[in-house]
């Protein structure tokens, strides 16, 4: 799976368990939800991502980056 997929994967869990946790826990889930959309306004604008670091540090990013450049060192 390359790095772009794996973060869309993670943005869309994250953003469905936000949602459900706001309607059966408490609304104050969804500014989770907000943050994750912003991060992903952010990171189409800078083409910067923190889920990108965040993936590449753990030695779970796996092939590829998200703007179709060579894998770093």
């Amino acid at each position: 799976m390359t790095l772009e997929r794996r973060i869309r994967l993670i943005a869309g869990s994250f953003i469905l368990a936000s949602l459900a946790l706001a309607h059966w826990v408490h609304p104050y889930w969804l500014w989770f939800t907000a943050f994750v959309g912003a991060n992903l306004l952010q990171s189409s604008v800078t083409k910067w991502c923190l889920m990108e670091d965040i993936l590449r540090k753990t030695g779970l990013a796996g092939p590829g980056t998200c703007d179709g450049e060579a894998p770093k060192g």
